[in-house]
């Protein structure tokens, strides 16, 4: 599927967006023309006074909001239509909280078309320049799945693992954590190793055998994390491993690993670049300077990966072309062959 097929992709989320702008947009001209005719007809009407009037109220400015293609960043879109009544300001001056943005005649008409939070946050570019979503919420360690937190379509992970066998050298699970598109926490907990640890590498991890008392059994934590990961799309850092460590499988499709996109390559130096080194460069945040924390190192990835989201949608196209893109490609062949 190459760039020129990138159009292809936009959901019909995004056209209802589009068209629910537009209908605001042509709403508020419309009224505003009626109001300014009336405004004509009773001044032709009217006698001319000396009294001073009271200055007219100023017009509410509206604000411009931008939804880019495929491929493109949001502070390089162009204007594409104009909402009123909005109170966040977008791009540079945005607000630093995620459900801040849209209109409430918006959102509403957002939630009974089935338009998730992640699509407004997307469209509104909110949440991606100050890392708001890394210090959304202090981490509740240990509190199993987040009741009441509805999870959209995009969800991150991150594991911390402890030593088994001898020296300590191969890994086991012992905690597990999740975030959702906006980094509120979706899901933590310790984990029984299912082997005797000889390395609980306490310098990296933070845990040591006291957390194990509270900590819930490998198999309750995998099927808890299974059904979260079910028909969602997993970001993560070197996201194999986690899996691994859970003993799952996802499906490639619907993997986006910070550590094999290409657009982060330049900070590897030949290998696979750290999460600490990419949240330096690209986020400047520093992360990991004593223990490892799993909901500190998810909600990295899910904020890299919000961050240069519109790249990694084309370069999973460009991985993963669609069916549809698939027989187009076909047709094209087959027309070639015929005409020789």
């Amino acid at each position: 599927m190459t760039r020129d097929n990138m159009a292809t992709e936009l959901s019909s989320n995004w056209k209802k967006l589009q068209a629910q702008i537009k209908a605001e947009s042509t709403t508020t001209t419309s009224s505003t023309a009626k109001t300014a005719s009336g405004s004509r007809k009773r001044k032709a009407t009217q006698p001319t006074t000396t009294t001073k009037t009271s200055r007219p109220a100023k017009k509410q400015k509206s604000v411009t909001l931008s939804i880019p293609p495929p491929g493109r960043s949001a502070d390089k879109a162009k204007p594409r239509a104009r909402i009123p009544n909005l109170t966040a300001r977008m791009g540079a001056g945005q607000s630093s909280k995620i459900d801040t943005g849209p209109s409430p005649s918006l959102a509403s008409w957002a939630a009974e078309n089935d338009i998730s939070p992640e699509s407004l946050a997307e469209a509104y570019g909110l949440g991606l320049r100050n890392n708001s979503l890394l210090t959304s919420e202090e981490e509740k360690v240990n509190a199993g799945l987040t009741e009441n937190l509805e999870v959209g379509k995009y969800i991150a992970i991150d594991c911390e693992m402890v030593g088994v066998g001898e020296g300590g050298y191969e890994s086991v699970l012992a905690r597990v954590s999740l975030v959702d598109f906006h980094g509120r926490q979706v899901y933590d907990s310790y984990v029984k190793p299912q082997e005797r640890v000889t390395d609980w590498r306490t310098a990296i991890t933070g845990l040591t055998q006291k957390h194990m008392r509270f900590a819930r059994d490998f198999d309750e934590v995998q099927s808890q994390v299974a059904e979260l990961l079910r028909d969602r799309i997993l970001v993560g850092h070197d996201v194999k491993h986690d899996l691994d460590a859970l003993k799952l499988s996802h499906s490639v499709r619907d993997i986006r690993d910070t550590a094999k996109f290409p657009g982060f390559k330049q900070y590897g130096n030949g290998r696979k670049p750290a999460l600490a080194r990419l949240a330096k460069e690209i986020l400047g945040v520093e992360i990991q300077g004593g223990a490892h924390s799993s909901v500190e190192d998810a909600k990295v990835a899910m904020a890299l990966f919000r961050r240069h989201k519109p790249a990694f949608d084309v370069d999973h196209a460009n991985r993963f072309p669609t069916a549809a893109g698939n027989a187009k490609a076909g047709v094209k062949k087959a027309k070639k062959k015929k005409k020789k």
